[in-house]
């Protein structure tokens, strides 16, 4: 089966006038303290429940923060939706999360451990004079309209999958290793039976590490669905002086090989693929954020050779862009498909195609009502949809992916 984006169901109509008066009086004191009540939620969730950090919640993610700022965002994102009739359902929102939590085997029953940390965290940073029954009644309001809806989507994704609620991994057979020249690993592993996906879709990969801690990390899929194999991209992420080495992609590359066994998931994602027959494409894509291009363009390839498609790529240099020359001979492949690459060090800038400096949408023409997708690190997509947005492309139109936790892509 394919795991596809079901409807969240509408929530505004659950929260009622009562519970949404409280929610918008308060919404600004929850919103200055909202940082240090994550940061509280979270050690407060480690220390009574210390086998969820290192057996699910990704320790870097911890570590730098990310993870806060995302569960900070999202729970004020959607408490605003709540609230305020104007602004749209927060469909893409649940549906990011959805998504992530099937990929991770989240299930119904951890909710009340969340909710439980959570309350907790709010009568520490805020007191309890402060958090008065009526307050609360009423965010915990917030809290569980946004729980149940989650579970519900999360619920219809399993149900799609074939398995049930956080039976999502299996153990599968390392049948194929290919290190890239940029320094990605292509890991092939094997299912019983062929395996059905959207392209842009991700599976997520467990691996036990030195310390005995089990961690989860998501890789896009770049072949083409139908088959047994299954080929995920991986970019181990080396340590810099801002940021720590990502745990499981420098284990990858240094321990996978043919013959091993690794703990994968059924496919999930939400990159809403299914938009692919509905007018010209454009694929713009920032470092190992080309992976689910690949997946597209292998897509396009095998079933749809006539798409017009414009493919927009940047990277550091020629050396580092991942899977350079299979986004090329799959471009090639496309009539109807075109290439431009941005080169930071602008090496090899005077090449046709190919640009100096970082990815600038002027002088591009856009296909007329093009469906787009975007992939890549946080300060990239925000560029990116900034000069969309300045070219007047509708919001719908665009098709995020994200290989981090985010906030201001919540809204």
């Amino acid at each position: 089966m394919t795991v596809t984006t079901p409807e969240p169901a509408d929530v505004r109509v659950d929260l009622e006038p009562e519970h949404a008066e409280i929610v918008s009086a308060t919404l600004p004191l929850i919103g200055a303290n909202i940082d240090a009540i994550t940061s509280e939620f979270y050690r407060q969730l480690f220390t009574n429940h210390p086998e969820l950090l290192r057996n699910l919640f990704n320790r870097g993610n911890q570590a730098q923060g990310a993870q806060q700022r995302a569960l900070a965002a999202s729970i004020a994102t959607f408490a605003k939706h709540l609230v305020d009739p104007d602004l749209p359902h927060p469909a893409a929102l649940l549906s990011r999360i959805g998504h992530k939590h099937a990929s991770l085997g989240v299930t119904a029953e951890q909710y009340p451990i969340v909710h439980d940390n959570l309350f907790a965290a709010i009568v520490t940073v805020l007191g309890a004079d402060t958090v008065t029954a009526e307050v609360a009644a009423a965010w915990d309001r917030v809290f569980w309209i946004m729980a149940d809806t989650l579970i519900a989507l999360e619920r219809r994704l399993y149900e799609d999958a074939g398995v049930e609620p956080g039976d999502v991994y299996r153990r599968l057979r390392v049948v194929g290793r290919v290190d890239d020249p940029s320094g990605a690993v292509l890991v092939t592993v094997r299912a019983a039976e062929p395996v059905n996906f959207l392209p842009g879709q991700y599976v997520s990969v467990g691996v036990t590490l030195p310390d005995g801690a089990r961690q989860l990390r998501q890789y896009s899929l770049v072949g083409v669905a139908g088959s047994t194999d299954l080929t995920f991209a991986v970019k181990p992420v080396d340590a810099t002086a801002d940021q720590p080495a990502g745990e499981v992609s420098t284990w990858i590359r240094a321990n996978v090989c043919v013959g091993d066994l690794l703990d994968v998931t059924v496919p999930f994602g939400d990159l809403h693929t299914d938009d692919l027959a509905e007018g010209p494409l454009m694929l713009i894509s920032a470092g190992i954020g080309v992976t689910p291009m690949i997946g597209i363009l292998e897509h396009l390839a095998a079933e749809r050779p006539d798409t017009h498609v414009r493919v927009l790529h940047a990277d550091r240099g020629d050396t580092t862009h991942p899977l350079r020359e299979r986004q090329r001979e799959l471009v090639d492949a496309l009539p109807e498909a075109t290439l431009d690459i941005w080169y930071e060090d602008g090496v090899t800038a005077g090449v046709p195609g190919v640009h100096a400096g970082l990815l600038n949408l002027d002088g591009i023409e856009l296909p007329v009502e093009p469906q787009i997708y975007l992939c890549g690190g946080a300060g990239f997509v925000e560029a990116v949809r900034g000069q969309l947005t300045a070219r007047n492309v509708p919001a719908e139109r665009v098709h995020c992916e994200l290989f981090a936790p985010n906030d201001w892509l919540l809204d």
